[in-house]
């Protein structure tokens, strides 16, 4: 039982640093970027397959508009008449002056056949392009957007200790309310007999 008893607290003792340290790198990475400068997108689609997988996360660091050039990968939402209502990450490849200034930009995903069939105008100063990619973190990500899947993530772990701790502290109430002399001799030594010996105890040589 001792050994159990050892091995549980060992248990609990690993689990809660290991969850300690997911969640302290789980903060790292939702909120070093940001910090940095940099902001996060997923790449959920395969149109840039070959320089970014799907699954992605990329980091873009906001760069002033009239320093764009093409070959930039840029995330950005697609003028409203061109019936794309998400963000898209794509490559620029063409860069014209604007009628009414500015620049024209049209772009395309490096593993599309065609440019995409929309130009458009920057209207902010700081646009981000992509800096670095890094592949496959972006599922854990989604993953981790559904509330089924982060409830079983961080209350399964979570739950194990608090188990663990019941158990531990049940072992530790049963362990107070033993009497304090059980399996111990009670009995000093008799008027001019010899002294009780608790098992181990060794007898003075003469």
């Amino acid at each position: 039982m001792p050994q159990l008893t050892t091995r549980t607290r060992r248990l609990a003792g690993h689990l809660g640093n290991l969850t300690m340290v997911a969640v302290i790198l789980a903060c790292a990475a939702y909120l070093l970027p940001s910090l940095l400068g940099y902001e996060r997108y997923v790449i959920t689609g395969g149109s840039m397959s070959g320089a970014i997988e799907r699954g992605s996360v990329v980091f873009s660091e906001p760069r002033p508009v009239q320093d764009l050039e093409v070959g930039d990968v840029i995330t950005y939402l697609p003028p409203a008449d061109s019936g794309v209502t998400t963000l898209v990450t794509h490559r620029i490849v063409e860069i014209e002056p604007g009628e009414q200034g500015g620049a024209v930009m049209r772009t395309k995903g490096d593993a599309n056949a065609d440019v995409d069939p929309w130009t458009f105008r920057l209207l902010a100063q700081d646009q981000p392009v992509v800096t670095h990619t890094v592949p496959a973190v972006g599922y854990l990500l989604i993953a981790l957007a559904d509330r089924e899947v982060r409830m079983l993530v961080i209350g399964v772990p979570a739950g194990v200790i608090a188990l663990l701790a019941l158990l531990e502290l049940t072992r530790n109430l049963a362990a107070l309310g033993q009497p304090s002399g059980q399996g111990r001799s009670t009995s000093g030594p008799g008027p001019g007999g010899p002294a009780a010996f608790r098992d181990g105890d060794r007898a003075p040589v003469c």
